[in-house]
């Protein structure tokens, strides 16, 4: 998940549907690379650097929306901040959790896009996360640390397939074509999937329930993520389709 940090201290994250399992061994290369990234960078946070140099990697490498506004002018860091955010977490709750959900639903997505696509999904999700996060705190101060808004993009990338997986090949791989929106929303499944998903968001975000929690949960980074992944699917999918406009039925 992402959240809000305080420079000082993390906050752990919210619970979420159980995962899909997924033995390790399984996992695509591309996943196993983000997993070890995020969690080299964790141990780097957390047994080898001093606080001052804590607080640089932080300032550095954390999403902080007042720095986009303009007020403390430029630096280069800007261009890779929206991107290192996610590789970055708050504690082991906190980096635990989103790993596991990072090998839930990243695996059967990385094996159906490959590893050069779902890079790219990974990066383009995370980055509407932070736009949704600083559309609605543009003046925010609080470092945001976290993958969970390219996971939240996942589980959208998910209800596009219906949740449908094949396991012919010995891997789990999303299976079929991408489902019209339409389609999708007359899923009983996915529906209530959907909006479990989203109250628990809610719940955790603006009413602070994650367990553990004494900070906000970036419940707006969640939903910014969560929409690109539902929506932008077809643009990562290797398997081509018509676009839904030109689909026999119409659907939308």
């Amino acid at each position: 998940m992402s959240e809000q940090q305080n420079p000082t201290e993390a906050e752990p994250a919210e619970s979420l549907p159980p995962p899909a399992r997924e033995p390790v061994f399984n996992l695509p290369p591309i996943v196993l690379a983000v997993i070890g990234i995020c969690a080299a960078v964790f141990l780097l946070q957390q047994y080898v650097l001093n606080d001052t140099q804590q607080m640089t990697l932080l300032y550095d490498g954390a999403f902080i929306p007042v720095l986009y506004t303009g007020q403390y002018g430029f630096d280069w860091f800007l261009f890779t901040r929206p991107f290192t955010y996610a590789f970055m977490h708050g504690g082991f709750a906190h980096i635990a959790i989103n790993m596991v959900w990072l090998a839930a639903f990243g695996s059967p997505l990385a094996n159906r896009l490959g590893g050069l696509r779902f890079a790219l999904f990974f990066a383009v999700t995370g980055l509407a996360s932070v736009a949704l996060f600083w559309a609605m705190h543009p003046y925010g101060e609080a470092p945001l640390v976290g993958a969970s808004g390219a996971i939240s993009g996942m589980m959208g990338a998910a209800a596009r397939f219906g949740f449908r997986t094949d396991r012919s090949a010995g891997t789990a791989a999303f299976a079929g074509p991408v489902l019209p929106i339409a389609t999708v929303l007359r899923s009983r499944g996915v529906v209530i999937f959907l909006a479990v998903w989203m109250i628990i968001n809610l719940a955790t975000g603006l009413l602070g329930f994650a367990p553990g929690a004494d900070g906000q949960i970036a419940w707006e980074a969640h939903i910014g993520g969560f929409v690109a992944g539902f929506f932008g699917l077809r643009w990562f999918d290797r398997r081509w389709q018509p676009p839904e406009w030109e689909s026999t039925d119409h659907r939308t």
